[in-house]
């Protein structure tokens, strides 16, 4: 009997783990667009997130904006995202190592980005805005 639950336990946690990564970051039950959302996004540019895989199955992120003490810009949180599902599929990895170049991590958000979504007429975007910068 024990047996025949934790097979049944087990089925339905890997249906619903499967089930969330399948689903988008972007929840459009709420109105929020994926599309709508990137684009908004890459409006500010700037810096990059790196991801180099070791053949020993370390992976290293690199956060690369020194320019702004590695802030993150909508671009990097776009790449992200994609380092994020990258990572995922990786089938070899066992780690994962997350840095800023020179010597600092990450100082936060670009604030230019926060400025400008903040703006009087950011205000009807605010709403449908799943993140903060």
């Amino acid at each position: 009997m024990t047996i025949l639950l934790w097979k049944c336990f087990h089925r339905i946690i890997n249906g619903r783990l499967l089930q969330q990564r399948t689903m988008s970051l972007y929840n459009q039950t709420h109105g929020f667009q994926e599309d709508e959302i990137k684009a908004k996004l890459q409006q500010f540019s700037g810096g990059s997130v790196d991801l180099s895989k070791e053949d020993n199955g370390i992976g290293i992120l690199t956060l690369n904006n020194p320019r702004f003490m590695n802030a993150f810009t909508g671009t990097m949180m776009i790449e992200l995202q994609e380092r994020v599902a990258e990572l995922e599929n990786w089938k070899d990895g066992k780690g994962l190592i997350v840095h800023g170049t020179e010597n600092t991590f990450c100082s936060g958000s670009d604030l230019n980005a926060v400025r400008a979504l903040s703006s009087p007429q950011a205000s009807d975007d605010r709403n449908r805005f799943p993140c903060t910068l």
